[in-house]
């Protein structure tokens, strides 16, 4: 005789402590869960493309199926003009949040899942998890009544899957606020161990990040990828109403700004060496030129000299460069710094 087909959920996994423990509590209930990861441009990473996301190793450690989607083009449409607003700083994390559980929905039936689980906690984050706007976003992406949040469950209204029978909801939690205490006492006591920092998942969060984001968005609104990609790396200044620069910090920095740049753009480094790679975006004139290089200058390893000489490199299509020129600067004083840079993290 065969054993009876155990009920199915999708859970929305982020890598997080609390979207692991949501789904070892309804695992301990005898519940499949199929996990559902989504990844988008401003998700914070390693930068290790080499390595397993906490997403990915999370799943493995729960032994739970993973789906991955992309949500990139969802956020940034969200990010130039949020339906419902933004957060502390440019996160517009209401429509994420619809948004992806609106696409969660729409997969349930491919999956045999009966229910969605997410690891959100009531009064944790000040925005997505008010009660007023977890009902909100539930009504709006059509999951009332089908989205369980195992964490919170027993200060919340009562679930489908807590009617039907599929959970218990007295061994659910009762877990409201922003402590963390609770969960991870309860991480010791499931053995989950595999989880990302928390607070870690968005670099829209990221008050300096932000910034730079906004200065974009000012600027360019039909901002592309790439843009974003730049804005992760190195130091941003704002040379003119037209024009901008990153000056990269590391090794590390040099190479993903040089990989960005696209043809007609301009790149600028020291021609004595130990210089930064220096991008210039947008529309520059002479003046902003002179000025990404004096920067340039600053970062450089010849910043103690009164006069240093730097290539302005034309940016052209494919491998190789294009024709440069030499112009000597003086390195950028502290004052034009304090001036120019946006988004300051350690200028």
């Amino acid at each position: 005789m065969s054993e009876p087909k155990k009920t199915r959920a999708l859970a929305l996994l982020s890598g997080g402590l609390d979207s692991s423990l949501a789904i070892r509590i309804v695992q301990a209930q005898g519940v499949e869960v199929v996990a559902l990861h989504f990844k988008n441009i401003f998700h914070c990473g390693s930068g290790q493309p080499d390595k397993l996301s906490f997403a990915e190793r999370s799943a493995q450690a729960l032994g739970v199926e993973l789906r991955v989607l992309n949500n990139t083009p969802m956020i940034m449409a969200a990010v130039r003009n949020p339906r419902h607003g933004y957060g502390k700083n440019l996160n517009p994390c209401l429509d994420c949040r619809e948004y992806i559980f609106g696409v969660a929905r729409k997969m349930m039936p491919e999956l045999g899942a009966s229910f969605l689980v997410s690891g959100e906690v009531l009064g944790q984050r000040p925005m997505s998890q008010r009660a007023d706007a977890m009902r909100l976003i539930d009504r709006e992406a059509g999951v009332e009544g089908l989205l369980l949040r195992p964490l919170s469950a027993r200060v919340m209204a009562e679930t489908v899957p807590e009617k039907e029978g599929w959970v218990r909801r007295d061994e659910l939690l009762a877990i409201r606020g922003r402590s963390r205490r609770v969960q991870y006492d309860l991480a010791k006591r499931l053995g989950v161990t595999v989880f990302s920092a928390p607070a870690g998942g968005c670099l829209l969060t990221d008050p300096g990040f932000a910034a730079r984001m906004q200065d974009l968005l000012d600027s360019v609104p039909d901002f592309v990828e790439n843009d974003v990609e730049l804005l992760k790396h190195g130091r941003h200044f704002r040379l003119s109403p037209a024009a901008r620069a990153a000056v990269g910090r590391h090794q590390e920095d040099n190479r993903a700004i040089e990989a960005l740049a696209r043809p007609g753009e301009t790149l600028i480094e020291v021609a004595a060496g130990g210089s930064p790679a220096t991008l210039v975006r947008g529309r520059p004139s002479e003046a902003d030129l002179a000025l990404a290089a004096a920067l340039t200058a600053r970062y450089s390893r010849s910043r103690e000299l009164p006069s240093v000489e730097c290539d302005l490199i034309a940016v052209i299509e494919g491998p190789g460069r294009g024709e440069s020129r030499r112009i000597a600067v003086a390195p950028a004083a502290d004052e034009a710094i304090d001036r120019l840079v946006v988004g300051r993290a350690g200028a």
